[in-house]
This record gives structure tokens, C-alpha cells and sequence, in this order.
């Protein structure tokens, strides 16, 4: 399988490090505008290709991943639209916003398009993605990009008008936790931990609230009764959550980017 990512961004660059350290995308292809940033990745992961021009990464590609700014993409499709054979090759839009109508309508034909939206975990294998295929789109050819997007992390496929609520969730999300994690510093330090001790209790907190809920199957509200007493400091704390407004802010954090 040959693979071509358009755009290595924050975005694209995390797919990317995903897919080369995970050893099983044995062709990858990068192109990007700026060179010193596919120098970076090829001094990394030498096996890589990469070059500048769009046109010339997408010939032969079995998948076309497009990684780049929403209002970018008119401009890179109209360059790319008479080489993309978008009945064979499956084109892959990651801009938010830009779903398969869009692709159909820019490039003026039907094809194998998919929407997807990834976070920047996918660097590591954390990635929670959300899949969503266009109406020509072959559930065969959604396996395919499933099993791609595995690679990086867990995946959900859902239809195309859930990927923006999967992305208010997940990847902006991810922001909102890192948020929650800083709060959780600062407090410690407050307290009068060094800001290194507090973000190391902040972390790994975080990892074993995730690890409980992962291998116990448990409503966070089950985990949170296991720690909460009659008269104890925990319902205090929680109470403050609920005063300071905690759930509401987080589920209008959420729903703000769908407005």
C-alpha cells in the first residue's frame, strides 16, 4: 500500500511519526511547502519519501490523506484534480468541516472520499478518531482506512454528522483535559508541591482514573462513589465542582464549536 499524507503540520506530523513508528506502512510519502520540515522527518524515519510538489506524491498513491487547514483545501484539490483517480485511489479529508460533500463538490465527481478527525495523539497511538464515509465510498475501502487510523490509536466510524461532535470531544477536547490537568497543578502547588511533583500527581492520576475506568467497565460514578464517604473531604470537593458550575462549563466547552 502506497500511502501519501498532504501537510505535516501538528496534525499531519503526529499521523505521520503514528504511522512510521507503528513499522506496518511500509510506502509513505510526505509533501509539504516546508522543506526543513521534511528534513526533519526523513533524518528520522529515512525510509520515508517526501517532497514538495502535491501533484507528484498523490501519482500511484492507493490513499491520499489530506492534513491541511480547512480554507487550504479549495486550493490544494483544485491542484490536484486532474490526477486523482478518485474512483481507485481513497482520498481522505482531516480539515474540520471539510466532509465528503465538499470533496465530491470541489473535485466535481464522485469518488471514494472519507472525513476523518484525529487528535495530536496519534503520535503516540492514542488517537481517538472518528470515520465517516461518503455516500459512493465502499464499506471495503472503509476497512482500509479504518485499519489505517487504527494504527494510531482507537477509531470509531459514525456517521458524517457526528464527526464534528467525535472532534468538539476528542480533539479539541484533548485541550480541555490538558486545561483540567493545569488547574490541577496549580492547585497542588498552592498547596505547596513543586510544579514537577504536581504535574507528576496530576498525570498519574489522570492515568489511573483511565486505567480503572478501561479495566473495570465502570459509569465514572460507580469509580466515583468507591472514593466518596459520608462527611469526607472528597464530597466536599465535588460539591465545590458542582457550585463553581464544573459540569455544565464542560458540556458548553464541548458544544461551543458546533454553533
Amino acid at each position: 500500500m502506497k500511502l501519501t499524507v498532504i501537510g505535516a503540520g501538528n496534525m499531519g506530523g503526529a499521523l505521520i511519526h503514528g504511522w512510521a513508528k507503528s513499522g506496518k506502512v511500509e510506502n509513505i510519502t510526505i509533501a509539504d511547502k516546508n522543506e526543513a520540515l521534511l528534513a526533519d522527518f526523513k533524518q528520522k524515519y529515512p525510509t520515508l519519501d517526501t517532497t514538495t510538489d502535491n501533484v507528484a506524491a498523490v501519482k500511484d498513491a492507493d490513499i491520499v490523506v489530506i492534513v491541511v487547514k480547512p480554507w487550504l483545501m479549495p486550493v490544494v484539490l483544485e491542484e490536484l484534480k486532474d490526477v486523482l483517480d478518485t474512483e481507485k485511489q481513497l482520498i481522505v479529508s482531516d480539515a474540520a468541516n471539510f466532509t465528503t460533500d465538499k470533496l465530491a463538490e470541489t473535485l466535481g465527481r464522485d469518488g471514494q472520499y472519507f472525513y476523518v478527525i484525529p487528535n495530536i495523539a496519534a503520535e503516540f497511538g492514542a488517537s481517538m478518531s472518528f470515520i465517516a464515509k461518503g455516500k459512493t465510498a465502499s464499506d471495503e475501502n472503509l476497512a482500509k482506512v479504518k485499519a489505517l487510523y487504527d494504527l494510531d490509536g482507537d477509531t470509531l466510524v459514525v456517521a458524517e454528522n457526528l464527526v464534528g461532535p467525535g472532534m468538539m470531544m476528542a480533539s479539541c477536547g484533548i485541550a480541555y483535559v490538558m486545561r483540567y490537568i493545569r488547574a490541577q497543578m496549580e492547585g497542588g502547588c498552592e498547596m505547596g508541591f513543586y510544579p514537577n511533583q504536581a504535574k507528576q500527581i496530576a498525570l498519574q492520576t489522570m492515568q489511573g482514573a483511565v486505567s480503572l475506568l478501561k479495566e473495570t467497565g465502570w459509569h465514572p460514578e460507580e469509580a466515583i462513589d468507591k472514593v466518596t464517604t459520608p462527611g469526607g473531604v472528597t464530597i466536599k470537593g465535588l460539591n465545590e465542582l458542582d457550585h463553581a458550575g464544573f459540569n455544565s462549563a464542560v458540556i458548553r466547552s464541548l458544544k461551543a464549536g458546533l454553533k
